[in-house]
């Protein structure tokens, strides 16, 4: 189940995109931002939090961010990983040379 008033930002000045529920901090994705290239690092979703569909909610925007802004992403991260296995319609977005390296 995804939360209906769950809001998405991204905070390039902290290097994350960060989750919110009710203007609460419920979450964050950490990123390293090349030229070209976003690297998804780190995910942690607030354990009270677990199971609402807040870590999917908040992948899902920062794929769709990436794309819109021509990145190419390597997910570290094993819920990006994991994510990108489950919906392949992002893994475009990992460059070709790298896919097996995640299993993709």
């Amino acid at each position: 189940m995804t939360t209906v008033d769950a809001t998405v930002v991204d905070q390039p000045e902290r290097e994350r995109y960060e989750i919110s529920v009710a203007g609460e901090p419920a979450g964050f994705t950490q990123y390293r931002l090349r030229p070209g290239l976003v690297a998804f690092v780190h995910t942690e979703i607030d354990p009270a939090r677990e199971g609402e569909g807040l870590a999917s909610r908040l992948i899902a925007t920062a794929l769709d961010d990436a794309r819109e802004r021509g990145l190419a992403v390597l997910p570290f991260c094993p819920f990006v990983n994991a994510y990108i296995e489950r919906h392949p319609e992002y893994a475009d977005l990992v460059p070709e040379a790298f896919r097996d390296r995640f299993g993709l």
